[in-house]
């Protein structure tokens, strides 16, 4: 769920976004860690993929104390551990394990349809294997108690109105002040956790180099390059520690396993406040030591803490009631934040955005239709943002020509290439939502822009709006990322200064294991990845489809992107 914007000596880039405890603490355990060292919760799901164990770990792993003050919560890492039900139960008597980081603003709980979809393709082909979906330290800070209610009011109360949950108050969105021990959090120790985690987990080296394959998506790919190449006992003379030793091959979805953001640059908007990288690594991290830097990635519409909230709140009203009028525009409470964000997501032209007028209140809308119009590709305008769960259907549509206007040989790529669409009939009909698999049945109307151009098509669609949904709403661990460290990126931007160029220690780890490329096909890397990757690409998907599709696509098909990994999973090469 990134990309950057890589501009000369100035950038600036913005960026989309505590456990749940569901059921009894187990300790069981893949590696051999105490009680006291280690949690495994069990996870219920409605997910229709059926086959599938998922449980919420968490190791605890602390920081230094050279970091700081820090809550807790924060001296652990976790993830989200998926297996065949009639697999092992310990993890180092799977046939292979898939470890992936997220990608920016990207939380564990983003991978859940890949992981499902994988465990499943690899148990037809007789493997028993499971998908690590890592959530970075700093989500330690978020709060999932409203989400958990099930409820999308209570959520709403819990959130933004002060009440209790359970007993609890929210104690509101973290400041800068308050993330001092945030500083540091950058690629170095963003790759040890990796490596602490594994060696927590799974102590056998040399297990760890025959079943472990690591990989991630979009940001993801640019971290396993720097794991690939790390050094993690501090002599580059000893091998069995690099981090190429800890890994059978490598994945990346929709991205590219390498130690450049080149490939993922002209993807993030230019509204956010981040410092120039010509002021020199640094001066920089100078200013996030004191303060005077961001810690975290925000901006100031949409994609910070507060409203990256809303998408789940809205995935739990599309999991709950997907054909329910929904009320949530008119439930929120109106302040500037969210007003701005309503704005740039439902302004037909510059007018509406500027007026507010019709705004999103005015319209009648499924909960379905809520949930799309935040993600969908031909409703949303970030293009890292944006999945393919269907259309808009039961009323006339406009053309959405803000804040890009549809066809333009100008549209950036940030927006990404589909035409935009939103319902044009205020205080009308109910306007609901059309799912992937039924855009193009006989009676689907066919919607089409101004100039006659189809905004959608079937073999466009690709992703289950019920099963984004159920990524959003139902996972301990959230799909998006509320905190995400400015020290990651500012380091990767600087990845030629000799603070971050110390860290390759074995360049030639990179290319040391085989490695299976994924691309979605629409999406923000297309046409843009060397052939002599021999890349996978996925027809019609786009960014975040390579995590969310479909088990089963239009088609008929299996859905390629686990169909693939599962395949490199049985041989990697």
């Amino acid at each position: 769920m990134d990309m950057f914007r890589s501009s000369g000596r100035a950038w600036r880039s913005a960026a989309l976004a505590v456990l749940l405890t569901v059921g009894t603490l187990t300790a069981a355990a893949p590696g051999s860690r105490s009680d006291d060292a280690r949690t495994e919760v069990p996870v219920s799901s409605t997910s229709p993929v059926a086959g599938v164990l998922e449980s919420a770990v968490r190791v605890k792993v602390p920081l230094p104390e050279s970091a700081g003050p820090r809550p807790a919560a924060c001296d652990w890492l976790s993830y989200l551990r998926y297996r065949a039900a009639d697999g092992p139960d310990a993890a180092a008597d799977a046939d292979r394990i898939l470890v992936a980081q997220p990608g920016i603003l990207e939380g564990a709980g983003a991978f859940d349809s890949v992981a499902r979809n994988t465990v499943v393709a690899a148990a037809a082909q007789g493997l028993h294997i499971e998908f690590w979906a890592l959530d970075r330290r700093s989500n330690c800070l978020e709060d999932r108690t409203g989400i958990a209610s099930g409820d999308q009011h209570t959520a709403v109360d819990y959130y933004y109105r002060g009440k209790q949950v359970d007993g609890r108050t929210f104690d509101g969105y973290v400041g800068n002040e308050k993330l001092g021990w945030m500083a540091r959090l950058g690629i170095e120790q963003t790759v040890r956790d990796q490596y602490d985690l594994l060696a927590a987990e799974l102590p056998d080296q040399g297990l760890r180099k025959r079943k472990v394959l690591c990989g991630g998506h979009s940001l993801g790919g640019v971290i396993t390059g720097y794991f690939a190449t790390a050094d993690f006992d501090g002599n580059a003379a000893t091998t069995t520690d690099a981090g190429h030793h800890q890994c059978a091959g490598y994945f990346a979805l929709d991205t590219t396993v390498s130690t450049s953001l080149a490939d993922l640059s002209g993807s993030i908007p230019d509204d956010t406040d981040l410092p120039d990288v010509g002021l020199g690594y640094g001066v920089v991290q100078a200013g996030l030591d004191s303060g005077a830097l961001p810690r975290s990635l925000s901006a100031p519409v949409l994609l910070n803490p507060e409203t990256m909230t809303l998408l789940a709140i809205a995935g739990l009203g599309a999991l709950k009631a997907p054909a329910a009028e929904a009320d949530l525009p008119h439930y929120l409470p109106s302040h500037l934040n969210i007003e701005a964000t309503h704005r740039f997501l439902f302004a037909k032209d510059t007018a509406a955005f500027l007026t507010g007028s019709p705004g999103v209140q005015d319209f009648r809308l499924t909960n379905a239709a809520v949930l799309g119009a935040l993600l969908d590709d031909n409703s949303v305008p970030l293009a890292f943002l944006q999945s393919s769960v269907g259309f808009f259907d039961g009323g006339p549509l406009a053309d959405k020509n803000f804040p890009a206007v549809n066809g333009s040989a100008q549209q950036p790529g940030v927006y990404g290439t589909e035409y935009k669409a939103i319902p044009d009939q205020p205080h009308g009909p109910l306007y609901t939502w059309r799912n992937y698999d039924r855009v193009g049945d006989a009676d689907d109307p066919g919607y089409r822009s101004a100039d006659g151009t189809p905004f959608t098509a079937a073999k466009k669609e690709v992703t289950d709006i019920q099963e984004l949904a159920r990524s959003l709403a139902e996972q301990p661990l959230d799909f998006t990322e509320q905190y995400f460290p400015t020290k990651l990126v500012t380091d990767l931007q600087l990845a030629t200064s000799p603070q971050v160029k110390k860290l390759v220690v074995h360049p030639d780890g990179l290319t040391a294991n085989p490695t299976r490329t994924v691309l979605a096909g629409d999406g923000l890397l297309a046409g843009r990845v060397p052939a002599d990757l021999h890349p996978l690409t996925a027809p019609g998907y786009q960014h975040l489809d390579v995590l969310t599709a479909a088990p089963v696509q239009n088609d008929g098909r299996p859905e390629p992107v686990s169909t693939g990994l599962a395949q490199f999973a049985e041989s990697p090469n």
